[in-house]
Protein backbone atom coordinates (compact mmCIF):
# COMPACT_ATOMS: atom_id res chain seq x y z
CA UNK A 1 0.00 0.00 0.00
CA UNK A 2 1.18 3.52 -0.82
CA UNK A 3 0.25 6.11 1.83
CA UNK A 4 0.54 9.82 1.09
CA UNK A 5 0.83 11.87 4.30
CA UNK A 6 -0.05 15.55 4.10
CA UNK A 7 1.35 17.70 6.90
CA UNK A 8 2.38 21.34 7.35
CA UNK A 9 5.71 20.35 8.99
CA UNK A 10 8.11 17.47 8.55
CA UNK A 11 11.45 18.15 10.19
CA UNK A 12 14.54 16.08 11.00
CA UNK A 13 14.32 13.51 13.78
CA UNK A 14 13.37 14.76 17.24
CA UNK A 15 12.53 18.24 16.02
CA UNK A 16 10.29 20.37 18.17
CA UNK A 17 6.57 19.82 17.69
CA UNK A 18 4.50 16.81 18.69
CA UNK A 19 2.69 16.59 15.34
CA UNK A 20 5.99 16.53 13.47
CA UNK A 21 7.39 13.73 15.61
CA UNK A 22 4.10 11.86 15.42
CA UNK A 23 4.03 11.88 11.62
CA UNK A 24 7.69 10.93 11.47
CA UNK A 25 7.30 7.99 13.86
CA UNK A 26 4.20 6.65 12.12
CA UNK A 27 5.74 7.00 8.66
CA UNK A 28 8.87 5.06 9.63
CA UNK A 29 6.81 2.32 11.27
CA UNK A 30 4.63 1.96 8.17
CA UNK A 31 7.77 1.55 6.06
CA UNK A 32 8.92 -1.21 8.42
CA UNK A 33 5.60 -2.93 7.79
CA UNK A 34 6.34 -2.99 4.06
CA UNK A 35 4.35 0.02 2.88
CA UNK A 36 5.46 2.80 0.56
CA UNK A 37 5.21 6.16 2.30
CA UNK A 38 5.42 9.65 0.85
CA UNK A 39 5.16 12.80 2.94
CA UNK A 40 4.01 15.97 1.18
CA UNK A 41 4.81 19.02 3.26
CA UNK A 42 6.19 22.56 3.17
CA UNK A 43 9.71 23.80 3.85
CA UNK A 44 8.71 25.54 7.10
CA UNK A 45 10.92 24.33 9.94
CA UNK A 46 9.98 26.73 12.74
CA UNK A 47 8.04 29.95 12.98
CA UNK A 48 11.13 31.86 11.83
CA UNK A 49 13.09 29.41 9.67
CA UNK A 50 13.01 27.07 6.71
CA UNK A 51 14.29 23.55 6.28
CA UNK A 52 17.66 23.83 4.58
CA UNK A 53 17.82 20.33 3.11
CA UNK A 54 16.67 19.01 -0.28
CA UNK A 55 13.13 19.54 -1.51
CA UNK A 56 12.88 15.86 -2.42
CA UNK A 57 14.69 13.31 -0.26
CA UNK A 58 14.43 9.94 1.45
CA UNK A 59 14.66 9.70 5.24
CA UNK A 60 14.62 6.22 6.81
CA UNK A 61 12.83 4.84 3.76
CA UNK A 62 10.24 7.64 3.71
CA UNK A 63 10.11 9.90 0.67
CA UNK A 64 9.72 13.53 1.78
CA UNK A 65 8.59 16.12 -0.77
CA UNK A 66 8.71 19.75 0.36
CA UNK A 67 7.06 22.74 -1.30
CA UNK A 68 8.33 26.24 -0.65
CA UNK A 69 6.20 28.19 1.81
CA UNK A 70 6.17 31.90 1.06
CA UNK A 71 5.73 32.88 4.73
CA UNK A 72 6.90 30.61 7.57
CA UNK A 73 5.81 33.35 9.97
CA UNK A 74 2.16 33.09 8.88
CA UNK A 75 2.30 29.31 9.27
CA UNK A 76 3.85 29.56 12.71
CA UNK A 77 1.65 32.34 14.10
CA UNK A 78 -1.72 31.85 12.42
CA UNK A 79 -1.57 28.31 11.00
CA UNK A 80 -1.83 29.80 7.52
CA UNK A 81 0.50 28.29 4.94
CA UNK A 82 1.34 29.94 1.65
CA UNK A 83 2.66 27.08 -0.56
CA UNK A 84 1.69 28.04 -4.13
CA UNK A 85 3.18 24.88 -5.65
CA UNK A 86 1.44 22.39 -3.35
CA UNK A 87 -1.55 21.58 -5.55
CA UNK A 88 0.66 20.94 -8.58
CA UNK A 89 2.91 18.64 -6.54
CA UNK A 90 -0.12 16.80 -5.17
CA UNK A 91 -1.40 16.15 -8.71
CA UNK A 92 1.91 14.44 -9.47
CA UNK A 93 1.85 12.29 -6.32
CA UNK A 94 -1.83 11.35 -6.01
CA UNK A 95 -2.03 8.79 -8.86
CA UNK A 96 0.39 6.45 -7.04
CA UNK A 97 -1.30 6.80 -3.63
CA UNK A 98 -3.79 4.31 -2.23
CA UNK A 99 -4.83 6.55 0.67
CA UNK A 100 -4.20 10.15 1.74
CA UNK A 101 -3.66 10.80 5.46
CA UNK A 102 -3.98 14.46 6.48
CA UNK A 103 -2.48 15.69 9.74
CA UNK A 104 -4.26 18.56 11.54
CA UNK A 105 -7.62 19.80 10.27
CA UNK A 106 -7.67 23.55 9.75
CA UNK A 107 -4.79 23.89 7.27
CA UNK A 108 -4.37 25.49 3.88
CA UNK A 109 -2.72 22.23 2.81
CA UNK A 110 -6.03 20.41 3.32
CA UNK A 111 -7.95 23.06 1.37
CA UNK A 112 -5.58 22.63 -1.58
CA UNK A 113 -5.17 18.85 -1.66
CA UNK A 114 -8.43 17.27 -0.41
CA UNK A 115 -10.53 18.34 -3.42
CA UNK A 116 -7.94 16.76 -5.71
CA UNK A 117 -8.08 13.54 -3.68
CA UNK A 118 -11.88 13.46 -3.83
CA UNK A 119 -11.79 14.08 -7.58
CA UNK A 120 -9.47 11.09 -8.06
CA UNK A 121 -11.46 8.91 -5.61
CA UNK A 122 -8.64 8.58 -3.08
CA UNK A 123 -9.70 7.69 0.50
CA UNK A 124 -9.05 10.52 2.94
CA UNK A 125 -8.08 9.94 6.58
CA UNK A 126 -7.70 12.76 9.12
CA UNK A 127 -5.68 12.91 12.34
CA UNK A 128 -6.56 16.20 14.11
CA UNK A 129 -3.78 15.72 16.72
CA UNK A 130 -5.70 17.40 19.52
CA UNK A 131 -6.30 20.64 17.61
CA UNK A 132 -10.08 20.54 17.09
CA UNK A 133 -11.22 22.38 20.22
CA UNK A 134 -11.10 26.17 20.11
CA UNK A 135 -9.59 26.15 23.61
CA UNK A 136 -6.37 24.53 22.38
CA UNK A 137 -5.15 27.82 20.95
CA UNK A 138 -5.77 30.38 18.20
CA UNK A 139 -9.46 30.29 19.08
CA UNK A 140 -10.42 33.40 17.10
CA UNK A 141 -8.67 32.15 13.97
CA UNK A 142 -10.24 28.70 14.35
CA UNK A 143 -13.74 30.16 14.78
CA UNK A 144 -13.31 32.22 11.61
CA UNK A 145 -11.98 29.17 9.79
CA UNK A 146 -14.96 27.09 10.91
CA UNK A 147 -17.35 29.72 9.62
CA UNK A 148 -15.66 29.82 6.23
CA UNK A 149 -14.31 26.34 5.51
CA UNK A 150 -14.85 23.59 8.09
CA UNK A 151 -18.28 22.20 7.07
CA UNK A 152 -17.40 21.41 3.47
CA UNK A 153 -13.83 20.39 4.39
CA UNK A 154 -15.12 17.90 6.98
CA UNK A 155 -17.41 16.29 4.39
CA UNK A 156 -14.41 15.27 2.31
CA UNK A 157 -12.92 12.95 4.95
CA UNK A 158 -13.83 9.28 5.06
CA UNK A 159 -12.35 8.59 8.49
CA UNK A 160 -11.20 10.57 11.53
CA UNK A 161 -8.61 9.15 13.94
CA UNK A 162 -8.70 10.57 17.45
CA UNK A 163 -5.78 10.18 19.83
CA UNK A 164 -8.17 9.55 22.73
CA UNK A 165 -11.83 8.70 23.35
CA UNK A 166 -12.36 12.36 24.22
CA UNK A 167 -10.98 13.59 20.91
CA UNK A 168 -12.99 11.03 18.92
CA UNK A 169 -16.19 12.09 20.72
CA UNK A 170 -15.35 15.73 20.08
CA UNK A 171 -14.89 14.99 16.38
CA UNK A 172 -18.22 13.13 16.18
CA UNK A 173 -20.00 16.14 17.68
CA UNK A 174 -18.39 18.57 15.26
CA UNK A 175 -19.02 16.37 12.23
CA UNK A 176 -22.69 16.13 13.22
CA UNK A 177 -22.84 19.91 13.61
CA UNK A 178 -21.32 20.31 10.16
CA UNK A 179 -23.67 17.69 8.63
CA UNK A 180 -20.68 15.54 7.70
CA UNK A 181 -20.35 11.76 7.86
CA UNK A 182 -17.20 9.76 8.56
CA UNK A 183 -15.90 6.74 10.40
CA UNK A 184 -14.14 7.30 13.71
CA UNK A 185 -11.34 5.44 15.49
CA UNK A 186 -9.13 5.93 18.53
CA UNK A 187 -5.43 5.29 17.95
CA UNK A 188 -2.82 6.85 20.28
CA UNK A 189 0.57 8.33 19.53
CA UNK A 190 3.63 6.14 19.98
CA UNK A 191 7.39 6.09 20.33
CA UNK A 192 10.24 3.78 19.37
CA UNK A 193 11.37 2.66 22.85
CA UNK A 194 14.81 1.47 21.75
CA UNK A 195 15.72 5.03 20.75
CA UNK A 196 15.39 6.10 24.39
CA UNK A 197 16.92 3.08 26.11
CA UNK A 198 20.45 4.45 26.58
CA UNK A 199 20.39 8.19 26.07
CA UNK A 200 23.72 10.04 25.95
CA UNK A 201 24.52 13.49 27.23
CA UNK A 202 23.35 13.42 30.85
CA UNK A 203 26.59 14.75 32.31
CA UNK A 204 27.27 17.25 29.54
CA UNK A 205 23.76 18.71 29.81
CA UNK A 206 24.04 19.03 33.60
CA UNK A 207 27.45 20.64 33.30
CA UNK A 208 26.31 23.04 30.58
CA UNK A 209 23.46 24.38 32.74
CA UNK A 210 25.16 24.08 36.11
CA UNK A 211 22.75 21.49 37.50
CA UNK A 212 25.30 19.46 39.41
CA UNK A 213 23.84 16.41 41.16
CA UNK A 214 20.52 18.05 42.01
CA UNK A 215 17.21 16.27 41.35
CA UNK A 216 15.88 17.89 38.18
CA UNK A 217 12.30 18.44 37.09
CA UNK A 218 12.05 18.99 33.34
CA UNK A 219 9.33 20.90 31.50
CA UNK A 220 9.65 20.45 27.73
CA UNK A 221 7.07 22.26 25.63
CA UNK A 222 6.23 25.68 24.24
CA UNK A 223 6.27 28.35 26.92
CA UNK A 224 2.54 28.96 26.66
CA UNK A 225 -0.11 29.39 29.31
CA UNK A 226 -2.05 26.37 28.04
CA UNK A 227 0.97 24.15 28.63
CA UNK A 228 0.88 24.95 32.35
CA UNK A 229 4.35 26.44 32.58
CA UNK A 230 3.27 29.31 34.85
CA UNK A 231 1.50 27.09 37.37
CA UNK A 232 4.49 24.73 37.34
CA UNK A 233 6.89 27.55 38.23
CA UNK A 234 4.63 28.69 41.05
CA UNK A 235 4.26 25.12 42.33
CA UNK A 236 8.03 24.58 42.22
CA UNK A 237 8.54 27.72 44.28
CA UNK A 238 5.95 26.57 46.80
CA UNK A 239 7.37 23.04 47.05
CA UNK A 240 10.78 24.55 47.76
CA UNK A 241 12.54 21.18 47.69
CA UNK A 242 16.15 21.65 48.90
CA UNK A 243 18.70 21.57 46.06
CA UNK A 244 16.07 20.69 43.42
CA UNK A 245 16.22 22.34 39.99
CA UNK A 246 13.58 23.18 37.39
CA UNK A 247 14.53 23.22 33.71
CA UNK A 248 12.14 24.92 31.27
CA UNK A 249 12.99 23.72 27.76
CA UNK A 250 11.06 25.09 24.82
CA UNK A 251 10.56 28.14 22.63
CA UNK A 252 8.72 31.14 24.01
CA UNK A 253 5.09 31.29 22.89
CA UNK A 254 3.93 34.27 24.88
CA UNK A 255 4.52 33.20 28.49
CA UNK A 256 8.17 34.06 29.08
CA UNK A 257 7.71 37.73 30.01
CA UNK A 258 5.18 36.85 32.71
CA UNK A 259 7.49 34.12 34.02
CA UNK A 260 10.59 36.29 34.42
CA UNK A 261 9.60 37.85 37.78
CA UNK A 262 9.00 34.35 39.18
CA UNK A 263 12.31 32.81 38.14
CA UNK A 264 15.21 32.37 40.55
CA UNK A 265 18.63 30.73 40.45
CA UNK A 266 17.11 27.25 40.88
CA UNK A 267 15.34 27.59 37.53
CA UNK A 268 16.88 27.41 34.06
CA UNK A 269 15.31 28.47 30.77
CA UNK A 270 17.08 26.76 27.87
CA UNK A 271 15.00 27.89 24.92
CA UNK A 272 14.25 25.52 22.05
CA UNK A 273 16.19 22.24 22.17
CA UNK A 274 16.59 20.08 19.09
CA UNK A 275 18.21 16.78 18.19
CA UNK A 276 20.90 15.59 20.58
CA UNK A 277 20.23 18.48 22.98
CA UNK A 278 16.62 17.38 23.39
CA UNK A 279 17.68 13.81 24.13
CA UNK A 280 20.36 15.03 26.53
CA UNK A 281 17.72 16.98 28.47
CA UNK A 282 15.67 13.81 28.91
CA UNK A 283 18.80 11.94 29.97
CA UNK A 284 19.69 14.60 32.55
CA UNK A 285 16.23 14.90 34.10
CA UNK A 286 14.77 12.93 37.01
CA UNK A 287 11.11 13.86 36.50
CA UNK A 288 9.09 15.35 33.65
CA UNK A 289 6.12 17.60 34.45
CA UNK A 290 3.46 18.76 31.99
CA UNK A 291 0.46 20.31 33.79
CA UNK A 292 -1.22 21.23 30.51
CA UNK A 293 -4.84 21.70 29.52
CA UNK A 294 -6.39 20.79 26.19
CA UNK A 295 -3.67 18.45 24.95
CA UNK A 296 -4.27 15.67 22.45
CA UNK A 297 -1.90 13.01 23.74
CA UNK A 298 1.47 14.69 24.32
CA UNK A 299 4.43 13.09 22.60
CA UNK A 300 6.87 14.51 25.13
CA UNK A 301 5.25 12.50 27.94
CA UNK A 302 5.57 9.26 25.97
CA UNK A 303 9.19 10.08 25.14
CA UNK A 304 9.99 10.85 28.77
CA UNK A 305 8.44 7.58 29.93
CA UNK A 306 10.37 5.69 27.25
CA UNK A 307 13.50 7.30 28.70
CA UNK A 308 12.59 5.91 32.13
CA UNK A 309 11.35 9.15 33.70
CA UNK A 310 8.39 9.26 36.06
CA UNK A 311 5.96 11.92 34.88
CA UNK A 312 3.60 14.40 36.48
CA UNK A 313 0.65 15.06 34.17
CA UNK A 314 -2.69 16.78 34.36
CA UNK A 315 -6.03 15.26 33.33
CA UNK A 316 -5.78 17.48 30.25
CA UNK A 317 -2.99 15.25 28.92
CA UNK A 318 -5.52 12.41 28.59
CA UNK A 319 -3.14 9.76 29.86
CA UNK A 320 -4.96 8.05 32.76
CA UNK A 321 -2.64 5.09 32.16
CA UNK A 322 0.11 7.03 33.94
CA UNK A 323 -1.62 6.78 37.32
CA UNK A 324 -3.14 3.38 36.61
CA UNK A 325 0.29 1.88 35.87
CA UNK A 326 2.05 3.83 38.63
CA UNK A 327 4.30 5.39 36.02
CA UNK A 328 3.83 8.82 37.56
CA UNK A 329 1.27 11.09 39.15
CA UNK A 330 -1.84 12.70 37.67
CA UNK A 331 -2.86 15.91 39.44
CA UNK A 332 -4.98 18.96 38.57
CA UNK A 333 -3.02 21.85 37.01
CA UNK A 334 -3.17 23.84 40.23
CA UNK A 335 -0.40 25.06 42.49
CA UNK A 336 -1.21 23.10 45.68
CA UNK A 337 -1.58 19.58 44.22
CA UNK A 338 1.26 20.15 41.77
CA UNK A 339 3.59 21.31 44.57
CA UNK A 340 2.71 18.17 46.54
CA UNK A 341 3.47 15.95 43.54
CA UNK A 342 6.81 17.69 42.97
CA UNK A 343 7.74 17.22 46.62
CA UNK A 344 6.79 13.54 46.50
CA UNK A 345 8.97 12.70 43.52
CA UNK A 346 11.88 15.10 43.92
CA UNK A 347 12.55 13.89 47.48
CA UNK A 348 12.20 10.13 46.91
CA UNK A 349 14.78 8.59 44.59
CA UNK A 350 13.57 5.04 45.20
CA UNK A 351 10.05 5.96 44.17
CA UNK A 352 11.37 7.70 41.06
CA UNK A 353 13.22 4.53 40.09
CA UNK A 354 10.12 2.37 40.58
CA UNK A 355 7.91 4.72 38.61
CA UNK A 356 10.52 5.13 35.88
CA UNK A 357 10.65 1.36 35.38
CA UNK A 358 6.85 1.25 35.27
CA UNK A 359 6.87 4.09 32.72
CA UNK A 360 9.19 2.18 30.40
CA UNK A 361 7.01 -0.93 30.70
CA UNK A 362 3.86 1.06 29.96
CA UNK A 363 5.31 2.49 26.77
CA UNK A 364 6.47 -0.90 25.52
CA UNK A 365 3.08 -2.42 26.31
CA UNK A 366 0.76 0.30 24.96
CA UNK A 367 2.52 3.02 23.00
CA UNK A 368 4.99 1.72 20.41
CA UNK A 369 4.91 2.99 16.85
CA UNK A 370 4.87 -0.56 15.50
CA UNK A 371 1.60 -1.25 17.36
CA UNK A 372 0.16 2.11 16.30
CA UNK A 373 1.07 1.47 12.64
CA UNK A 374 -0.70 -1.89 12.71
CA UNK A 375 -3.89 -0.20 13.95
CA UNK A 376 -3.58 2.57 11.37
CA UNK A 377 -3.05 0.01 8.64
CA UNK A 378 -6.45 -1.49 9.49
CA UNK A 379 -8.03 1.95 9.05
CA UNK A 380 -6.38 2.38 5.65
CA UNK A 381 -7.57 -1.02 4.47
CA UNK A 382 -11.10 -0.29 5.69
CA UNK A 383 -11.44 3.07 3.93
CA UNK A 384 -9.93 1.60 0.79
CA UNK A 385 -12.44 -1.25 0.70
CA UNK A 386 -15.29 1.21 1.34
CA UNK A 387 -14.31 3.16 -1.77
Amino acid sequence: MHILHLTPYYAPAFAFGGVTRSVEGLARALVRRGHTVTVLTTDTLTQHSRYAGPANEHRDGVRVVRVRNLSPWLRGRLNLSTPPGLAARARQLLPAADVVHCHEFRTVENLLVTPLAVRTNKPLVLSPHGTLALATGRGTVKAAWDHLFSPFLARRFDHVVGLTDVEAAEARTLWTTWDARAGFSVIPNGVDPDEYANLPGRESFRERYGLGDAPVCLFMARLHRRKGVSVLVEAFRQANVPDARLVLAGPDDGALMSLLPLLDDRMTVTGYLDGAHRLAALAAADVLALPAVGEGLPMVVLEAMAAGLPVIVSPGCYLPEVAQSRAGLEVPPQVEPLAAALTTLLTDEARRQQMGAAARALVRDRFTWDAVAAQMESVYVGVGEAK
